[in-house]
């Protein structure tokens, strides 16, 4: 097996700190792209030159658009991300964004403006759908929720970057600058990007790449197989969920990639269920970031105060999301979902209270925590469920069916203020929904290690390096087990 030496632990560290910061960074903008809808629908309503007439209904079903373009993207990267392979996959979906923000930024018409939004989000559900993967496959075993953590909160960030521009930048420009400030990421990421993020060694091998594997696991320091446990160790893994997931095996023995993967036996309800807590979270993300300012506003706040419940609820995300991640690898993914789903739906109820304006946006931080904070916690969760070449599929099935939940929650807000029905109304819909996802959250069967689990791994990871063996010297730091 890979043993690391010094050396090579410093070209790991390096090599991760650059993949995670660029993973971080891309869905930092496609955080922005995805919130800053919901800091410019108010002036959109209340402005029909700008891009014509728009009633709450109309706004809702346009703040949907980008994500069904983000559902098709995922459900895309999934159906080629474990073919095409991770690096190609961030390079293409970087791009693919960037310019359809510049584009959107450019529309002079509700229907142009649409279908802008849509064509967008294929590429941040691409991006969103493959940043799992990539961290699932260079981060270290027992710190995986935290950097999955870390990259999944540039959704949050990007939020908050946007509502934080959009208050700082009011009466500076209009919503077309805030959307073409999301086109940056093709001057500045892209290139970094090409130069920094290198192909996953994990995906070359599973594709049968074994001498590119090698190479690139000596160049980067990343290991092709995680050191086996035993006894203690494997045991502390499997309470955290880190134990290595089986192999999904289709008929005759033949292990599965990509979507025919998640349809085994192994994988088949536990993928309904992972497709169902994303499906809450998502609902609770997107209804939420489209629809709480102009809720508050309601309550009589002006732009300045309901943009700043938005700030709150974005920064609760980012901050919950980590130190929620940090005890997701220490007692396991599923307990703490669990509990960041009620926590939602506790916040949520007390905003139907007339309580003062310091303890609302205290609520709406933990409401953040429980929906966008904990759509962190789920992808690592998906990430880590299953094998490398059915890992993609798994993050873009949970990204795509999840975007239904995002499509739905603009619209279940837009419908709810249509109707004119209370504010109140909205949050106990939402609250319900969170407790629906804690409870789905809960059945979610854990992977065990067994004794043939850690023999299967162990002689696997003797294959690898007898292949490397043949296929040349060994680069520093690796020898055979």
């Amino acid at each position: 097996m890979n043993v690391l030496s010094a050396s090579t632990d410093a070209t790991r560290k390096k090599t991760v700190r650059w993949v995670i910061a660029i993973a971080a960074a891309a869905l930092l903008f496609d955080g922005y792209d995805l919130v800053v809808y919901g800091t410019v629908v108010s002036s959109l309503l209340r402005d029909p030159t700008q891009l014509g007439a728009l009633d709450a209904a109309q706004a809702g079903a346009l703040g949907s658009y980008a994500l069904m373009g983000v559902m098709v993207g995922a459900l895309t990267a999934g159906a080629v991300g474990d073919f095409l392979g991770r690096r190609k996959m961030m390079l293409i979906n970087i791009v693919w964004f960037s310019l359809g923000m510049a584009f959107t930024a450019m529309a002079t018409s509700v229907p142009a403006f649409g279908i802008l939004r849509f064509l967008t989000g294929i590429g941040v559900g691409a991006l969103v759908a493959t940043a799992g993967a990539v961290v699932a496959e260079f981060a270290p075993a027992g710190k995986r929720n935290f950097y999955n953590a870390i990259v999944y909160s540039g959704v949050p960030a990007g939020g908050l970057m946007a509502s934080l521009l959009a208050i700082v930048l009011n009466g500076v420009t209009d919503w077309r600058g805030l959307f073409m400030i999301g086109a940056l990421p093709l001057v500045i990421l892209f290139p970094l990007a090409c130069l920094k993020l290198p192909e996953s060694p994990r995906w070359l091998l599973a594709r049968g790449r074994t001498e590119d594997a090698h190479r690139l696991s000596v160049k980067t320091g990343i290991p092709l197989q995680d050191k086996a446990t035993e006894g203690p160790a494997s045991d502390a893994a499997a309470s955290s969920g880190t134990v290595a997931p089986p192999p999904a095996v289709g008929k005759g023995g033949r292990e599965l990639a990509g979507f025919a993967a998640l349809a085994t036996g192994n994988y088949r309800t536990p993928t309904i269920l992972l497709g169902l807590m994303s499906f809450c979270g998502l609902l609770l993300t997107y209804g939420l970031n489209t629809w709480l300012p102009e809720i508050m506003g309601q309550h009589g706040y002006g732009k300045t105060y309901s943009l700043t419940f938005l700030l709150a609820l974005n920064a609760g995300a980012v901050i919950g999301g980590l130190v929620a991640s940090r005890s997701a690898d220490r007692f396991g993914p599923r307990a703490v979902v669990a509990t960041t789903f009620v926590i939602a739906a506790a916040a949520l109820v007390l905003l139907t209270f007339d309580f003062p304006l310091p303890v609302l946006l205290v609520a709406v931080a933990f409401a953040g925590v429980g929906s966008l904070g904990t759509q962190v916690l789920v992808y690592g969760f998906v990430s880590n469920y299953y094998p490398t070449p059915a890992r993609v599929a798994g993050v873009a099935w949970c990204a795509g069916f999840g975007r239904l939940g995002g499509i739905f929650g603009p619209l279940v807000g837009g419908f709810l203020i249509s109707a004119r029905a209370p504010s109140h109304v909205a949050f106990i819909v939402f609250a319900a929904v969170a407790l629906a996802g804690g409870l789905v959250t809960v059945f979610v069967r854990r992977h065990r290690n067994s004794a043939a689990g850690v023999d299967a791994a162990v002689v696997d990871a003797a294959e690898v390096d007898a292949a490397m063996t043949g296929a040349g010297p060994q680069g520093s730091g690796h020898r055979s087990a």
